[in-house]
């Protein structure tokens, strides 16, 4: 908006003020002048080659026509070489640590491991400080003894020459001596909000109604190995397992009525024997205190000391929990978690190198429809879920710029087949996105999409140049292949010195490094491969479209014509 006020408000008040008469600069004379008259002359010589290689493509039609199918196949060739993805991971610094000790452990246990994985993480030189939590999962943010998490803090970008996947490469390999514990090094999500980690997330969900725990953890490890073998994926895991060793409390609810207690009492009231809960505040010495009421631990050492506890009854008695309870060891998940209101089981991991979060999806989903049981389907959760659905917006959003591109030329040139040379040259552009995130080794993501889109205004501005001008020689008297010529020549120029400039401009992205690194160097390799080849090509390419269509509009006026004077076709 700012640069388009000031195009139409201050540029010709500044081009009256500074585009004087002057003295052109002269070959002879030293110091910048000579410079500018050497290249101008050079600049000359480079444009007078260009016309006459524009007058020979302009003729060969047929030609023209090969070429742009020709970088219409390559870039969609590129775009089935590259892999696919939605918003790449980026280094920010910070890595998260999963920690799942054996089934019952201990939080004493629990907080020993992480000690061992602390003192690890901090031997690194790129590592500043961590933070650790046992107790806590990471992935499903539930309680458990038997759960840990830690978050590692890195050093500044300029403080370190590791990035972040080399450091959990590292991280992995110190800790490897570590049996008893399962432990995931995972970067943050890319967008906050959208899932715990980076990497994908599923959900397996169990719809067969049977609520066999056992059964859904069976399929789950099964889901899990067939996984690990697929060489898109890196890593998966599950925080889901029903094995862990529990004890189940049967109330007999008649019995429990005689002795004139309620379940919900003695539930609550158990909760507060064992568990604990917040009672009230108090204040003494001029602090605030929490009072929290607990059983003293010398009467819930043991399993059977539950029963041994008392209830109040609705008679102001106490009465055993024996008398109305039992208890039962049984095996069964430390949570459980429902999706979409079926029991489920959490599934994460990442793409292994080489490979996008686009092809992980992929290979999940053929693992799904070969391994999964019948009743069991998966559906994705987090940032993943948030790509699958963003899959087919991609082309409502270029269809919807291309139509409002073509809509707009369509009414400036009163025509609609003159603004098609302008949509057609837009294929040579992606065409060298693709090939340059080909050429880096990056990925077709959202920040490429959003590169590609912009190029539609900026390779369309170069055909809207070329076009107007070949317009204007045609309103004068030209043939159409003579105006094709001399409005390409005319705006050689102003077309490579922007579009170059663009270019250069955009190198400091492509060479990009730190926080966001990746995304800067997709979306500058994208505008930049779409904007170098688009300039180069295009330039040749644009006139003979212009050629070609300006033929077809005057052979369809030329029967409009011949119909209104005669009344027929001839």
């Amino acid at each position: 908006i700012i640069s388009g006020v000031n195009a139409l408000t201050l540029t010709p008040a500044l081009c009256a003020i500074l585009l004087k008469p002057h003295q052109p600069p002269q070959i002879g004379e030293g110091g910048m002048r000579g410079f500018f008259a050497r290249f101008n002359q050079g600049y000359d010589r480079f444009a007078s080659a260009y016309g006459k290689v524009i007058r020979r493509t302009s003729l060969n039609r047929w030609g023209t026509a090969g070429g742009l199918v020709l970088f219409m196949a390559m870039a969609w060739g590129l775009t089935k070489m590259l892999p696919s993805g939605f918003i790449p991971t980026e280094d920010q610094g910070t890595i998260y640590v999963n920690v799942t000790m054996p089934n019952g452990s201990t939080l004493e246990r629990t907080e020993e491991g992480m000690d061992d994985i602390d003192q690890v993480v901090l031997s690194l030189d790129a590592v500043e400080s961590v933070s650790a939590l046992s107790g806590f999962s990471l992935m499903t943010e539930g309680v458990g003894a038997s759960f840990g998490m830690s978050t590692v803090n890195l050093k500044p970008w300029n403080e370190r020459s590791e990035r972040v996947d080399d450091i959990v490469t590292t991280l992995e390999n110190s800790t490897s001596h570590i049996k008893e514990a399962e432990i995931q090094f995972i970067p943050p999500p890319p967008v906050p909000g959208f899932g715990n980690a980076s990497g994908f997330e599923l959900r397996l969900l169990d719809k067969t109604g049977t609520g066999d725990m056992q059964r859904l953890s069976e399929v789950t490890e099964d889901i899990l190995v067939q996984l690990r073998n697929r060489p898109e994926i890196k890593e998966a895991f599950t925080s889901f397992n029903a094995s862990f060793p529990q004890f189940l409390i049967h109330v007999d609810q008649d019995a429990a009525a005689q002795k004139g207690v309620t379940v919900d009492g003695a539930l609550s009231n158990l909760q507060a024997l064992v568990g604990s809960t917040y009672a009230t505040n108090f204040i003494r010495y001029g602090e605030m205190y929490r009072v929290m009421v607990q059983a003293a631990p010398e009467y819930r050492e043991e399993p059977a000391d539950v029963l041994r506890l008392k209830v109040k009854n609705s008679s102001g008695e106490m009465v055993p929990y024996s008398a109305f309870a039992s208890i039962e060891k049984v095996y069964g998940p430390e949570q459980l978690t429902r999706y979409n209101m079926y029991l489920s089981a959490l599934l994460s991991g990442e793409a292994a190198k080489g490979f996008s979060s686009g092809d992980a999806v992929r290979a999940i989903d053929e693992v799904m429809a070969e391994h999964l049981p019948r009743g069991y389907v998966h559906d994705y959760s987090g940032i993943t879920r948030e790509e699958i659905l963003s899959g087919n917006q991609v082309v409502i959003i270029f269809a919807i710029c291309l139509l409002f591109v073509y809509l707009l030329l369509a009414a400036q040139y009163e025509s609609f087949l003159l603004p098609l040379p302008v949509l057609l040259s837009l294929p040579v552009g992606i065409a060298g996105a693709m090939g340059m995130l080909w050429l880096m080794g990056l990925e077709n993501n959202i920040y490429a999409q959003v590169s590609m889109i912009m190029l539609i205004g900026l390779l369309g501005k170069n055909a809207i140049l070329i076009i107007e001008f070949a317009l204007l020689k045609q309103k004068q008297g030209r043939t159409v292949t003579v105006a094709a010529v001399e409005g390409s020549v005319a705006r050689l120029r102003p077309i490579l010195m922007t579009s170059f400039a663009f270019v250069a401009g955009l190198v400091p992205l492509m060479l990009a490094s730190g926080a966001g690194a990746i995304g800067n160097q997709t979306i500058g390799s994208a505008a930049a491969g779409g904007m170098l080849l688009g300039t180069v090509m295009g330039i040749v390419v644009i006139p003979g479209l212009f050629v070609i269509f300006s033929g077809i509009e005057a052979r369809y006026r030329r029967k409009k014509w011949s119909k209104t004077r005669t009344g027929a076709y001839v």
